[in-house]
């Protein structure tokens, strides 16, 4: 089984157990999605169509899928490794509590949890450059 196979599965397989994720949007609006077990933060953003870019597709090489995150779900989350760290250092509105969506493997503990989409993202890797997922 590939990989793309494996991600449309996990929407579609009822018995993978789902959250529900609140994401606020650069409006301000609040849309809530509920959101398998298993996938990426950046992944489920893009499946809804949400303004995330994710260009190095996950590869820890950019900051534009860079969230922001509530203090109760970043402090339940693990720490970031210091190449996420370093690629953090480079995105605007950096905060406390920022994180790549890349790096965040949704899980139980995100139940509720709600996750700010910033402002501005910074594209130093391949300006305008949008991937769609796998």
């Amino acid at each position: 089984m590939n990989f793309s196979s494996v991600y449309e599965k996990s929407w579609t397989d009822p018995t993978i157990p789902k959250v529900n994720i609140t994401f606020i949007l650069k409006s301000g609006e609040e849309r809530t999605f509920k959101t398998p077990v298993g996938v990426l933060l950046l992944e489920a953003a893009q499946h809804f169509n949400l303004d995330i870019e994710g260009a190095c597709e996950a590869s820890l090489a950019c900051c534009t899928c860079h969230v922001i995150l509530d203090q109760k779900t970043y402090d339940l989350i693990p720490p970031p490794c210091e190449r996420e760290e370093d690629m953090l250092d480079l995105a605007p509105q950096l905060c406390e509590t920022s994180r790549l969506s890349c790096q965040i493997v949704v899980d139980k503990n995100l139940e509720g949890c709600k996750i700010t989409l910033p402002q501005i993202t910074r594209n130093f890797y391949v300006d305008g450059f949008k991937p769609s997922p796998h």
